[in-house]
C-alpha cells in the first residue's frame, strides 16, 4: 500500500495477529501499552485494525522489511478516541514495532510515510500523537517528526494506570508539515 526505501506499510492479512502476538506481545515492548496481553486480545487486535482499514481507508498498517518480508510491527493512522480524550476525532498516529527492529530507523520512516499519508491523502488539518511521560523513546521519536508537545490537551483516561497519565499529546499541522503542498 505504501512503500518506503525500507518498508512496506500495508493492509492487515491472515495471520498477521499471530505475528503481532509473537514478536510485539512482549514485556519491552508492551512496557507503555498495559502489559503482555492473551494471543486472544492480539487477535481482536488485528480484527480491529482491519475493520478501520475496511471502513475509513486507513488504519495502523502492517510494517514489513523490503530486504527479507519480515513483520517488524505496525505504524499509521486511527482516530483519537481514548477514554476522556481532549482530541478524540482527531487523526492520530501510532506505531508498535518489534524489540529488535528498535534504532535502525524503522519507526521513523514508518511514521513519516503515514504523515504524508495522513497531510497529503486524507488532507488532515491536523495530526497527534500520545503517549506517557516516562515513554522517552516515544517522545524522542515525536520530536524528531516535528510535533509539538501541547501540555494544554494533556488528559487522563481512566482506562490507565497512574504510571500512564496523564496522556501527553503532542500535534503537527498540515501547514508545519515539511512535504505540506
Amino acid at each position: 500500500m505504501i512503500e518506503t526505501e525500507r518498508l512496506t506499510l500495508r493492509e492487515w492479512r491472515e495471520g498477521d495477529d499471530e505475528r503481532l502476538h509473537v514478536h510485539c506481545n512482549t514485556p519491552k515492548v508492551m512496557r507503555w501499552l498495559g502489559g503482555v496481553r492473551t494471543r486472544e486480545w492480539m487477535a481482536e487486535v488485528g480484527r480491529r485494525l482491519t475493520r478501520l482499514q475496511e471502513e475509513r481507508g486507513h488504519t495502523l498498517w502492517v510494517v514489513e522489511r523490503k530486504a527479507d518480508g519480515a513483520f517488524l510491527g505496525f505504524c499509521g493512522l486511527k482516530i483519537a478516541n481514548g477514554s476522556g480524550s481532549s482530541v478524540t476525532g482527531e487523526v492520530e498516529i501510532a506505531w508498535r514495532l518489534r524489540e529488535d527492529a528498535w534504532g535502525q530507523g524503522y519507526a521513523k520512516e514508518a511514521a513519516i510515510a503515514s504523515l504524508d499519508y495522513a497531510f497529503e491523502k486524507l488532507r488532515a488539518p491536523l495530526v497527534v500523537a500520545l503517549t506517557a511521560e516516562g515513554n522517552a523513546e516515544s517522545r524522542g521519536l515525536i520530536a524528531r517528526l516535528g510535533m509539538a508537545r501541547r501540555a494544554d490537551l494533556d488528559y487522563v483516561d481512566p482506562d490507565w494506570d497512574e504510571e500512564r497519565n496523564p496522556v501527553i499529546v503532542y500535534a503537527l499541522r498540515r501547514e508545519d508539515w515539511p512535504g505540506a503542498r
